[in-house]
């Protein structure tokens, strides 16, 4: 069943692929996809690697470049309850 599928047909896929998902997100779900199946296929084969990600190194390189921000706490002036309006009686005459 596999076996029929030509260049014609990856062709049609990837153009409605495109249609879909739009060419902006193309990218991220190749990269996902791929990290996804290297994943899958360490898994099967046992192989553990002992060397930081990539995720990991980018995360790092970003945190590092970044200034970290400290939020400071704003100084609050207590809230008071208003005082309740008194009614005055309508006159009726």
């Amino acid at each position: 069943m596999l076996g029929n599928i030509g260049p014609l047909e990856i062709i049609v896929v990837l153009i409605i692929a495109l249609v879909v998902f739009g060419p902006k997100r193309l990218p991220e779900l190749g990269n996902s996809l791929g990290k996804g199946i290297r994943e899958f296929k360490d898994s099967v084969t046992g192989e553990n690697d002992d060397k930081p990600d990539d995720d990991v190194k980018a995360i790092a390189a970003t945190q590092a470049t970044t200034d970290p921000t400290v939020a400071t706490p704003v100084a609050t002036a207590p809230i008071e309850k208003p005082a309740e309006a008194e009614v005055a009686p309508d006159k009726q005459s």
